[in-house]
């Protein structure tokens, strides 16, 4: 009686278990999985946080498909901050990027057709993929002394029932930034396939160096359509309030068509809540408070991890330009399911296997840089210790 697109596995996995079974038994857990910046100690003001939800203009409702007008203005003097200029009615609310993103695939494609995610990246777009009817196919990021993308693979890749090609600005988690040559290669590809791109943009504003082949931001003049997705979660460490946005740009034909058939999709799911859209424009204009404590954190940690990887360990660490994660390379001696069980189990630190961001071969863990320096120092020390006596 139920649809085959959410026939997912819903036994837990290893993993899930023996996290399962050590909280039963009252055993702490050092977990440098951590990303919910809601539960990693930061100083978040209630008080500014909160004030502004007292709007008594929440007590009115005003519907617009794109969402408040003047929460749509704030986010496009943050594009303006970055150097580009957008019309509010460019940009679309929605109460996250995950609703974003199937706003766009909705928008794009039917059923059965085609969009291309990079790999390895976050496990979401095969769930999302499922859920709106479209096929998930992936092209490759390569490591060489820092992440490229494989133009080659992917203009091979992309076909006639290719719709969007998805990039991620920074990665996660290998925490790579787009690169102008690169951003001109893959927009063309789009154009000559009749694709879109879709720019996911929530770890923008965590870039640890400055960079001047790095993209901006996608939210500019584009030859192809192109969707530049972001939110509150990340920029201003506020997953629980459920605010995201799409900004469309691009050819004007195709920008405009989009924007009208945008419009429609966003009106029949109804506006972004009003007390959030209210308070957007006071949250975003103190953004810069936490995100310079969080970068402070994640630089603070990628540091300790740099002090404790001597060199001659058999375990070191990949380039990362931005974003709130790391990658251990680690010995492929055992697998990396084996490997975080082990640690879990021995040491009390929980870890992610590389193959939950689909990297292609065993020798990967993803660990978050967000959690407190003496929580991650602790678990790392410990996973570096294990990792040479078992290496």
């Amino acid at each position: 009686m139920f649809s085959t697109r959410t026939n997912w596995p819903l036994k837990p996995n290893r993993l899930s278990e023996l996290l399962r079974e050590r909280r039963a038994r009252g055993l702490s857990i050092l977990d440098v999985t951590e990303s919910n910046p809601t539960h990693c100690g930061l100083a978040l003001s209630a008080e500014e946080i909160l004030a502004p939800l007292r709007d008594s203009r929440s007590l009115v409702y005003q519907p617009d498909p794109r969402g408040l007008r003047t929460a749509r203005e704030a986010v496009a003097r943050y594009y303006c901050e970055r150097g580009v200029e957008l019309h509010p009615d460019q940009i679309f609310l929605t109460t996250s990027t995950s609703e974003a993103y199937s706003f766009v695939f909705r928008l794009l494609a039917n059923p059965g057709d085609q969009i291309l995610s990079p790999q390895p990246s976050y496990p979401l777009f095969d769930f999302l993929g499922a859920l709106n009817d479209v096929e998930v196919l992936t092209y490759p990021l390569v490591y060489h002394d820092g992440w490229q993308v494989d133009l080659d693979a992917l203009a091979a890749q992309c076909g006639p029932r290719s719709r969007a090609v998805l990039v991620v600005h920074p990665n996660n988690p290998t925490g790579s930034f787009s690169k102008k040559l690169e951003l001109g290669r893959m927009g063309e590809v789009c154009r000559r396939n009749n694709a879109a791109l879709v720019a996911d943009e929530v770890f923008a504003d965590y870039g640890f160096e400055s960079d001047a082949e790095r993209v901006v931001t996608h939210a500019q003049e584009s030859v192809a359509l192109t969707f530049t997705l972001s939110g509150l979660s990340k920029i201003c460490a506020l997953p629980q309030m459920k605010l995201g946005w799409i900004v469309v740009n691009g050819p004007r034909e195709l920008q405009s068509e989009a924007l009208a058939r945008l419009e429609v999709i966003a009106d029949t799911y109804l506006s972004v809540n009003a007390p959030v859209a209210l308070a957007a424009p006071e949250w975003l204009a103190h953004r810069c408070n936490i995100q310079s404590e969080i970068l402070q954190r994640v630089q603070a940690n990628l540091g300790k991890l740099d002090e404790l990887l001597v060199p001659g360990l058999p375990v070191s660490r990949l380039k990362v330009e931005g974003g709130w994660y790391a990658i251990l390379r680690v010995p492929s001696t055992r697998s990396d399911d084996d490997w975080v069980a082990e640690l879990l189990v021995q040491e009390g630190v929980s870890v992610h296997p590389g193959h939950f961001y689909d990297f292609p071969s065993e020798g990967f863990l993803v660990l978050s840089l967000l959690p407190a320096r003496d929580v991650f120092a602790d678990a790392l020390g410990r996973v570096i210790s294990r990792i040479c006596a078992g290496g």
